[in-house]
């Protein structure tokens, strides 16, 4: 395949390339900055501007662009940035490839990043593709961030919105600071524990990509593992993994402290399923989160 991916600095783009090019598509990165190789095509998210010529031709576009969530303290013009790096990117391509579509050269399918914090807060209850949003900042961002990709599903383009959890690597993501907490003696559970989380391997994150790239599916879909844990649960398999205790516990009220209102996004429990990989058959590498972080502590890259 011919694929255009935003996105491809980050945590997941930054594997994701690599991947894609050693199954045999031929990738095209959008960068900010004037292109260095003809691997690269610059683009302006900010302004709106990205010549539908980027797009056209293309079988895929993948799109993993936005600020990090967890990168800042959320100040209203932090909040504001987190908002922007999503919704004018997607805006930005979903226009384009409306454009293209218009010659009949469109790409056949946009892979739209987009996140679990959709569902908010679900306590114990499980959810899955079919429940609906819940309350927020990170649902409620989530919500525009998706309704942004409407021209090119409008254009006739096979839209997946990818709502992804916490794909689990030793250097990146969610596990880089708890895997230095315990392997220093000072991990332990957030808060009460009693939250799930929604983790997933980072290696059935990337095989999940590849797999909605070439299923006919449409529509949101869940990156996370078939079998969701607790905090609690989460940190007593890290520290099994690891050899370590799981003694120091984080506060609720100190997390707050610490980082503001992402503190308690972070508290939220996220009873998450993968309802549609389960449903088209998708084979899990990793079906339990000690897999999953034996897998991650153990890569070499």
């Amino acid at each position: 395949m011919q694929i255009l991916i935003a996105g491809a600095s980050g945590f997941l783009g930054g594997r994701l390339v690599p991947y894609l090019r050693s199954a045999g598509h031929q990738v095209t990165q959008l960068v900010r900055r004037p292109a260095r190789n003809p691997g690269e095509l610059r683009w302006d998210p900010a302004g709106g501007l990205l010549d539908a010529t980027a797009v056209t031709g293309k079988d895929a576009v993948i799109n993993l662009a936005g600020a990090g969530v967890g990168d800042q303290r959320w100040t209203a013009q932090y909040k504001r940035t987190l908002q922007t790096s999503r919704v004018d990117t997607t805006a930005t391509l979903a226009k384009a490839i409306a454009h293209a579509g218009q010659s009949g050269q469109g790409p056949r399918v946009l892979l739209n990043s987009s996140a679990v914090g959709f569902y908010g807060d679900t306590g114990d209850r499980a959810v899955d593709e079919q429940s609906p949003a819940g309350e927020g900042f990170l649902a409620d961002l989530c919500k525009v961030w998706e309704a942004a990709t409407r021209p090119a599903e409008d254009a006739g383009t096979r839209v997946v919105l990818l709502r992804t959890g916490f794909p689990l690597a030793r250097d990146g993501g969610l596990l880089k600071p708890l895997y230095l907490q315990f392997k220093l003696f000072a991990g332990g559970r957030m808060g009460s524990g009693r939250q799930y989380l929604p983790w997933m391997s980072l290696p059935d994150w990337l095989d999940a990509v590849a797999f909605t790239l070439d299923r006919d599916l449409a529509g949101p879909v869940n990156l996370t593992g078939p079998e969701p844990v607790t905090n609690g649960e989460f940190s007593a398999a890290l520290a099994k993994v690891l050899h370590r205790p799981n003694l120091l516990p984080v506060p609720g009220i100190a997390l707050k402290a610490a980082v503001g209102e992402f503190g308690g996004e972070a508290l939220a429990s996220q009873r998450v399923l993968p309802g549609v990989l389960v449903r088209e058959g998708f084979p899990f590498a990793h079906r339990t989160v000690e897999a999953a972080l034996q897998q991650a502590v153990s890569a070499t890259t």
